[in-house]
Order: structure tokens, then sequence, then C-alpha cells
């Protein structure tokens, strides 16, 4: 189909799927339960971070994560000690244990107490154009405390080639202007132009039977191609069609 068409009928798509009835299936569900930004802002990360594999694991889990911070997300990084960490030990959702989410707290902490929380971390280092080289820089600050090397591992890094697809979900939950009321939009500093679409294998098959993406690789340089078609189909809110190509790839096995 021509590009008229193809937007045409990816904005229909759009419609379908970006409506409040995808939060029930859907891990975004988990900062729903907030109304605090920290809050959500917290869950919203650490349900992405965990957000690979089975959809229904994956809420599960993200469900245990919140109640071992005792529903309260911000207040328990920023208040606990070391004796309160003991419960997450047990904790796993495949590689991802108790060691790296409780290294997890800790470098929340770290960054809401010395460099003004996620939002402002992000808004530092954006470019005109992209939140790519913003991801890059926020594992730095992420991992600048000690830490355990193997949690490195569970915060991509797009400069070295990762599509990045969990910290790109996170960031259009924060970032994008949904008026539907799936994604938050509460990061009123960050425009949703810079953000980029979460590829994973669903987007990622779609978006290559559209001709949106040729490579095959669901990695950096395929992000970029993707990025470059879906800002040519809507300049100033691209990753809308996150929707469209999931919901095609998930619910009606495109």
């Amino acid at each position: 189909m021509n590009q008229k068409d193809l937007k045409e009928f990816l904005d229909a798509k759009v419609e379908q799927y970006n409506h409040p009835r995808f939060i029930e299936s859907d891990p975004i569900q988990i900062p729903h339960q907030f109304s605090k930004k920290e809050d959500i802002e917290i869950a919203g990360f650490l349900t992405a971070t965990i957000a690979w594999g089975n959809r229904k694991s994956i809420i599960t889990k993200a469900h245990k994560m919140m109640q071992l911070l005792d529903q309260a997300p911000y207040d328990f990084i920023m208040n606990h000690n070391a004796n309160d960490l003991d419960k997450f030990h047990g904790f796993v959702h495949r590689t991802f244990n108790s060691d790296d989410f409780i290294q997890f707290v800790k470098s929340l902490k770290h960054l809401y107490a010395n460099h003004n929380g996620l939002e402002a971390v992000f808004l530092k280092h954006a470019k005109k154009d992209t939140l790519q080289h913003a991801i890059h820089e926020f594992k730095h600050y992420f991992f600048e405390i000690e830490h355990l090397e193997r949690s490195k591992k569970h915060v991509s890094d797009p400069l070295k080639n990762s599509a990045a697809k969990r910290i790109n979900m996170f960031l259009r939950w924060m970032v994008r202007q949904d008026q539907n009321g799936v994604d938050f939009g509460i990061w009123k500093s960050i425009s949703p132009a810079l953000l980029s679409c979460p590829l994973d294998v669903h987007s990622g098959n779609v978006a290559r039977k559209l001709k949106l993406l040729k490579r095959k690789q669901n990695d950096g340089k395929a992000l970029i191609e993707l990025d470059t078609a879906l800002r040519k189909l809507d300049a100033k809110d691209p990753v809308k069609y996150d929707f469209a190509l999931f919901g095609l790839g998930v619910f009606e096995g495109f």
C-alpha cells in the first residue's frame, strides 16, 4: 500500500488499541495503580525492566515487586534500611534476581537523592531529535555508585547497538501525551517527538511486513530505520504506532 493508505490503516489500528481496555492485559497496569509522580515513575521503570517473556508472568512478578516495596515505591526507596531488603531474597524473574532488584533500589535512591530523579537525568541528555543518547548517559548515572557488574546487563545501551526495547517502552509510558488514558505523559519537559518505538519480535515482524523496516535484526540500527519511517507518518507522536504494530502482531497474528 502507498504511504497515504498505510497511514490511514495504522491510524485506525492506533485508535483501536490505544484504549483503556489495553491496560487490562498489559504491564502498564502496574504503574496505573499509583497516582504520585515518583511512584508512577519507579513502578513503571521496574516493571519495564522485567518486561520480557510471558506477559502474565511479567505482570505477576511486577505486582510482587510492588508488594516488596510496601505498595509505596518512592517512600520505600528513599527511606529503607538494610534490614528492609532482606525480604527481597528469593525474588526472581528470568535472569533478574533479588540481588539485581536490591541493586536497582539502591541506584534509584541515588538518582532521586543526587540527580533530582529519573526525568531530570533523561532531560539533561536529550538530543534535539532522540532520547537514545540520554539512555546511554542514564546507564552511567544509574551505575556510578558501587554496583554489581551482573546488574548492568538489565539496562540496555543504544550506543552499543541495542534496540533498548524495555527502556524505550518505559519512556513512552512517561513522556507520550496520551488523551486516551493509557500512557501517562507526566514528563512534560520532554517532547513525545523524541521517543523511539519499543522494538521487539512482534513490532519488528509487523513492521517488516508493512515495509517500514528492512533490517532483519531487532537492534539499534533497526530502531533508527523504524524511527525514521514512523516519523514520516507522524513527526509529533511517532510512537503512537507502537500500539498498532504491537496490536497487529500480538492480538491479530498479522
